[in-house]
């Protein structure tokens, strides 16, 4: 049940047609694991924390750094040295109490990904290299827990719904190659994309609206053009061919 309180936090959102109580309700039973408190955990984080969904989970293993801050707006620079999943969880707790925040201190592995990502509803991907990004992609196809893919480089990014079997997964469409050196972003091009990943999680956990399944879409800030192109399934893909 919701408290006074929160009904008057969410009062702004409560109003929008098919919200209401009980979606709100369901939002607070949901959980949520997301993978990096970075440049696209950071406004994803804020939002779905803002929207009141009621478990997070928080996994990082990095520290904050001077030069996290043009862009990973949960930090600030008296925080620099701190874990980036505990910086996070103050920025969070001062904003809404009455969310349950769990961090963890930790890099995703084949051998922890399953134990980490327990029973969640939903995956969001904000991982900043491709190696993380397939070891989560294995544990999402074979748990059956949907994931929200996004990558952002300097002023541009790409966010995708994923649910094999009514979906690819993500090593239908992109290979595991090595990430490449220092990638460099504009703060505000991961707030873009980080945001659109928080409104693809609320539709999904609220269940209204339409998610980005079978597409891709591509955003370019210095052309502002959205692009969509729609994905398929590798049928001979070794990750997702069996789900």
């Amino acid at each position: 049940m919701l408290t006074p309180e929160e009904i008057q936090l969410y009062a702004r959102q409560l109003g929008i047609p098919s919200w209401g109580i009980p979606v709100q309700e369901k939002l607070k039973k949901s959980k949520v694991f997301v993978a990096g408190s970075g440049g696209l955990g950071s406004p994803l984080l804020y939002y779905l924390a803002a929207a009141g969904i009621g478990k997070l989970v928080l996994c990082d293993y990095d520290r904050v750094d001077i030069s996290n801050l043009n862009r990973q707006t949960l930090h600030a620079y008296d925080r620099i040295g701190e874990y980036k999943v505990d910086s996070a969880e103050k920025t969070l707790i001062r904003m809404n109490p009455f969310i349950d925040i769990t961090p963890v201190r930790a890099r995703i592995t084949n051998r922890n990904a399953a134990r980490l990502t327990g029973e969640a509803d939903l995956i969001v991907d904000c991982l900043d290299n491709f190696q993380d990004r397939h070891v989560l992609n294995t544990v999402s196809v074979r748990n059956r827990i949907p994931m929200i893919h996004a990558g952002v480089s300097e002023f541009r990014g790409q966010i995708t719904f994923l649910n094999p079997p009514e979906t690819p997964c993500l090593a239908c469409f992109i290979s595991e190659k090595k990430s490449r050196g220092v990638n460099y972003i504009a703060g505000a091009a991961a707030g873009v994309i980080g945001s659109l990943q928080a409104v693809e999680s609320i539709k999904y956990l609220a269940g209204f609206g339409s998610t980005l399944k079978n597409r891709l879409l591509f955003w370019d800030g210095l052309a502002m053009s959205f692009e969509t192109v729609r994905i398929k399934r590798n049928p001979k893909c070794a990750v997702c061919k069996n789900a």
